[in-house]
């Protein structure tokens, strides 16, 4: 059985509509990951818990619609 990741990243993404937008791109990427924005928090979280998670292709899809993401330590 494999364990749960969780993965936090910080973004610029501001609005509702972007964050709906690029949930739908992960969501067809990571469809087995649970994915959330905290657009309230100051860093404009990016949650992704599950299994594997490739940080390195989310921070990519992202960057690749024109936002900042940055994987918190």
């Amino acid at each position: 059985m494999e364990t749960q990741t969780v993965e936090v990243f910080k973004t610029n993404v501001k609005q509702k509509r972007q964050a709906k937008r690029l949930l739908n791109i992960l969501s067809q990427q990571f469809p087995l990951c649970r994915i959330n924005f905290d657009l309230e928090d100051c860093d404009k979280i990016l949650r992704v818990e599950g299994n594997n998670i490739r940080h390195e292709k989310i921070t990519a899809l992202v960057t690749g619609h024109g936002y900042r993401c940055d994987i918190l330590e």
